[in-house]
C-alpha cells in the first residue's frame, strides 16, 4: 500500500518564504507607484505656477483675463482657440468654477495651451479644456477673493480627487503638511468627485479624498 506524503517542515517554511516575497514585491510595487503620482501631482502644480508666471512675462497680460479674441487668434496657428477674457486684470475663475469650465476657466487653460506652456490642444473647450491630474482627478484653477474659512485668498491651482495619504505628502513636500495653513491648503472631497475648494480641513486622514490647492 502506498503511503500518502505531505509537506515537510523544511518544504513548507520553503512556500512560506516565496509567498512573503512575493507579497512584499507587491506592496513595494505599489508603493512605488503611489510615489511615482505623488511626484507627478507635485510636478503638475509646479509646472501650472510656472506657466502662470511665463505667460505674464511674455505677454504682460493673465492668462485667462487675455483678449480679445481676435487679437489671441492673429498672434499664429496654434491659437486655435474660442475663449478670451475681458482684460480687466482679474482673473474671473471662482472656488465653484474651478472645475467645472465656467467664468474664465477655459480661456485660461486654452492661453496656456496656445503659448506653448503646457501640453494639450488649444482649442479643447468646457471641462475638456482642463488638464488630468495624476489620481485621475482634475487641474483646475480659481481666483478665491471671499473669506473661506481656512482657504487661502487670491489666485490657485488645485488639483481634485487627491487621496489623503497622497494629499499629505503633496503638502509636505510643498509646504508644511497642514491642509488649513501656508501655501497649500486641502479642502475635504467626496470620493470620485471633483470637489470645489472651499473650506480647508482640520487634518488629512488616509481614508478620505481631497482637493489640494496651491497658491499661484
Amino acid at each position: 500500500m502506498r503511503s500518502n506524503k505531505g509537506f515537510t517542515l523544511v518544504e513548507m517554511a520553503i512556500v512560506l518564504v516565496i509567498i512573503g516575497l512575493l507579497l512584499g514585491g507587491v506592496l513595494k510595487g505599489q508603493e512605488l507607484i503611489d510615489n511615482s503620482k505623488v511626484k507627478k501631482a507635485v510636478n503638475d502644480l509646479n509646472a501650472i505656477s510656472v506657466a502662470y508666471n511665463g505667460y505674464l512675462d511674455r505677454y504682460n497680460r493673465i492668462p485667462g483675463d487675455d483678449g480679445p479674441l481676435a487679437t489671441l487668434q492673429a498672434r499664429g496657428a496654434n491659437w486655435n482657440i474660442t475663449a478670451a477674457g475681458n482684460v480687466s486684470g482679474i482673473l474671473g475663475i471662482t472656488p465653484a468654477q474651478t472645475f467645472t469650465g465656467g467664468g474664465e476657466s477655459v480661456a485660461f487653460w486654452q492661453h496656456v495651451k496656445a503659448a506653448g506652456f503646457i501640453a494639450g490642444n488649444p482649442a479643447d473647450a468646457a471641462v475638456a479644456a482642463l488638464p488630468i491630474n495624476a489620481f485621475q482627478g482634475l487641474i483646475g484653477v480659481s481666483n478665491n477673493t471671499t473669506a473661506i474659512t481656512g482657504m487661502g485668498t487670491g489666485l490657485s491651482v488645485c488639483i481634485s480627487q487627491i487621496p489623503g495619504k497622497a494629499a499629505a505628502q503633496i503638502d509636505a513636500q510643498l509646504d508644511d503638511r497642514n491642509p488649513s495653513t501656508g501655501s497649500v491648503r486641502a479642502t475635504l472631497g467626496v470620493a470620485g468627485a471633483n470637489t470645489a475648494p472651499g473650506a480647508a480641513a482640520a487634518a488629512y486622514s488616509e481614508n478620505s479624498q481631497y482637493t489640494v490647492c496651491r497658491t499661484l
